[in-house]
């Protein structure tokens, strides 16, 4: 199986041991403790599972600064995106050099983490705005990953982590939630090694269905990862259960037993288009996956990257070398009429735009809404009607 990102073995920040778990969590009530941003527990989560593999914690303002212009740490470690813990308030852990930090998204804010603090650092107004810039590739705060990442202050706590816990994803999605260590496993029970992923934080209809197909059929792949996002999404995307069982029905009826994975990962959003989708490719290496579905517009958000920045941000800005994963290059896809099935619109260049059938997701928003049924070429009727409660429910409150 291919190997992690930056090491021969992964090394997920969980504290395995039930006795030490158990000790530490003790320990945490006594210690000084910050409840963090969900940026911030979702970072742990992600370092707890394996994803972040090779980092051993939240990264110093240095790195943060050297990974957002470079990404790659001071010390040379490539990573696409910093990994951080960023406070507006340290007065209650100023000088202290083991805290607990508690958990924003759980009721009563439970300890998700022990770090022990390097250094905490104060960010310039000028070097925010320019990490801001070479992670987003703007400053706009109307950009959805720039507010988040602009809102939960400038002082950086730096240091190694043991994480406790992975928050409310157990509890909210038993079946889903899954860590870059289990799904290891997982594959090398399966005895998967070739293995293609799909990212999505949204449902997915017949064009990505289709293109799940294509990519495991054009390598030769052993099997593939449906790979959701079950963190926190901008006002209006489609939640983390009615997508979780959308895709469950999908993948029930329409693809053979056996090869296919759904899972999720604790993660929030970024938004971040090429970076992102270069930190997908991390975090999908770390599961064992060696190809990742790169799309057209991977990971944006608006207008703010262009089709396929996200490709090519991969031959421009990624060393040679840096990465162990392949991607899987994919065009828009749709239902052809003249062919009678889903196809990448670049192999189809003598088709006009009306020989689609291409939906825009107000379109889909507002048949659905209305109980309208979507065309069978566009989605399976088994997921509209899923997708078709979901809408006509948030309509009637």
């Amino acid at each position: 199986m291919i190997k992690p990102h930056g090491s021969d073995k992964l090394n997920p920040l969980f504290v395995m041991d039930a006795k030490e778990r158990a000790a530490l969590t003790a320990e945490a009530e006594k210690l000084p403790s910050v409840v963090v941003s969900s940026a911030a527990a979702a970072n742990a989560v992600m370092l707890g599972g394996g994803y972040f593999n090779p980092l051993t914690g939240y990264m110093n303002l240095a790195d943060a600064v050297k990974v957002s212009n470079e990404m790659k740490t001071v010390g040379g470690v490539f990573f696409p995106v910093p990994v951080v813990n960023v406070l507006k308030d340290v007065s209650a852990i100023q000088g202290k050099k083991r805290i607990a930090l508690r958990d924003p998204n759980v009721a009563g804010n439970p300890v998700i983490a022990i770090q022990d603090v390097v250094a905490i650092d104060e960010a310039s107004p000028e070097q925010m705005k320019q990490m801001t810039q070479k992670i987003f590739r703007t400053e706009d705060p109307k950009h959805p990953g720039v507010a988040a990442f602009n809102s939960t202050g400038s002082t950086f706590v730096s240091g190694p982590i043991k994480v406790l816990n992975y928050s409310y994803f157990e509890k909210d999605f038993p079946e889903t939630f899954r860590t870059a260590y289990q799904l290891r496993e997982e594959m090398q029970k399966l005895g998967w090694n070739k293995i293609v992923a799909f990212q999505t934080r949204n449902p997915m209809h017949r064009a990505h269905e289709e293109l799940c197909r294509m990519a495991h059929k054009d390598l030769k792949a052993d099997g593939i990862l449906i790979h959701m996002l079950l963190g926190k999404l901008k006002p209006g995307d489609i939640p983390a259960d009615v997508r979780d069982a959308s895709i469950r029905k999908m993948v029930e009826l329409y693809f053979p037993k056996n090869t296919v994975l759904i899972s999720g990962y604790g993660y929030d959003m970024l938004y971040a288009g090429p970076r992102e989708a270069v930190l997908h490719a991390v975090f999908r290496q770390n599961t064992g996956c060696t190809h990742l579905i790169v799309g057209r517009d991977h990971a944006g958000v608006g207008s703010y990257y262009g089709p396929f920045d996200a490709q090519t941000i991969f031959d421009r800005d990624v060393p040679s070398g840096a990465l162990r994963i392949e991607i899987y290059r994919a065009d828009n896809t749709a239902w052809s009429k003249k062919l009678n099935r889903v196809v990448m619109m670049r192999d189809a260049p003598d088709h006009k735009p009306e020989d689609f059938v291409n939906l825009s997701g107000t379109k889909v928003r507002e048949m659905l809404s209305k109980g309208m049924e979507l065309p069978v070429e566009f989605s399976r009727p088994e997921v509209a009607q899923i997708l078709m409660q979901y809408y006509q429910s948030t309509e009637a409150r």
